[in-house]
């Protein structure tokens, strides 16, 4: 058995079955996947794969527990690599970093450059996407670190540290009805189109839940994973925008009004992800303590050495979250 099998099984899983998908990812030959695919299985006496003619069609039930211990093995060599590289050299490496517009855009700027500032040869990536998106990449170990409002819970390998917490505003124009109004209510604010973040985006489902605990139906006109694309069409007079409060910008954004609306909604808190059993190198720890400077090194490494999510959310009680 190789470890080079263990990553072709665990891509081509990764790559929905797809050879040759699999084999520009590995800069290698589809042949050359499917050959080394089939000694494996030779090896080891069952089909990790199921087949009609040439074609995969679907995970056997062994190959499932195959693929997912394969998923560790490679999860720990890479860990490997990482510990000789922290004592070869502690300032050099690469990060990468999943995470949402909102985080990229408003939360994320500062804490990268002056990290970049830190650590110049450290290579720095970031990947945007869905909430899903990226707690999946960070479950995979295809990043390092997630940060997300929503969906990181629904992957049970990754502990969660919580970072933040942040409510949202209203967005109008100045000449709009409800920027004379100093208290809004949810039942005047369901009165008009609403324009805000697709639903698993940016805490939408706490602002869902908050209209149909009051009997309120949200008028939702226009969805959108971009704060800016929200403004936008605030501007172009589709409804009215409820966005994250750090994503308005007091010059930027001069030519519409904010209204504090977190009196309506429960606070939302934004976390980084990270897979169990990762090897974490000193430079990560400072990027995570400059996100969050309550997250030290002690705290997140006794995090990471605790596997009950609950006994995680409890090393973090009485810590008092900065809020946005």
């Amino acid at each position: 058995m190789k470890l080079q099998q263990l990553r072709y099984i665990w891509e081509v899983a990764r790559n929905d079955l797809n050879v040759s998908a699999t084999a520009q990812t590995l800069y290698t030959s589809q042949p050359g996947v499917s050959k080394q695919i089939r000694l494996l299985e030779d090896e080891l006496g069952v089909e990790v794969f199921a087949r009609s003619g040439k074609h995969l069609t679907h995970i056997t039930p062994a190959g499932e527990k195959i693929i997912e211990l394969a998923g560790e093995i490679l999860n720990q060599t890479h860990n490997i690599k990482r510990i000789a590289k922290e004592f070869s050299d502690e300032r050099k490496g690469s990060l990468d970093i999943a995470t949402t517009h909102t985080q990229a855009r408003y939360a994320l700027p500062k804490v990268i450059h002056d990290f970049i500032a830190d650590y110049p040869e450290v290579s720095l990536h970031m990947h945007q996407g869905t909430p899903m998106q990226i707690a999946e990449m960070a479950n995979d170990g295809g990043v390092d670190f997630a940060i997300a409002t929503e969906a990181l819970e629904l992957f049970g390998n990754l502990i969660m540290l919580p970072c933040y917490t942040w409510n949202r505003s209203v967005v109008v124009p100045k000449d709009h009805p409800l920027a004379s109004i100093d208290h809004l209510t949810l039942e005047e604010l369901s009165k008009h189109p609403i324009v805000t973040y697709v639903f698993g985006f940016t805490g939408r489902s706490q602002l869902d839940e908050s209209f149909r605990e009051a009997g309120l139906d949200a008028n939702v006109v226009f969805t959108a994973a971009d704060s800016d694309v929200i403004k936008t069409y605030v501007r172009l007079g589709l409804g009215v925008g409820i966005v994250a409060t750090m994503a308005y910008d007091n010059h930027l954004d001069n030519d519409l009004v904010a209204i504090d609306v977190s009196h309506l909604f429960e606070n939302s808190m934004t976390k980084i992800g990270i897979r169990s059993n990762t090897f974490i190198r000193g430079y990560m720890y400072d990027f995570i303590q400059s996100f969050a400077p309550h997250l030290t090194k002690d705290i997140v490494s006794q995090a990471m050495a605790i596997s009950n999510r609950s006994e995680v959310d409890a090393l973090f009680e009485g810590i008092e979250l900065p809020h946005y």
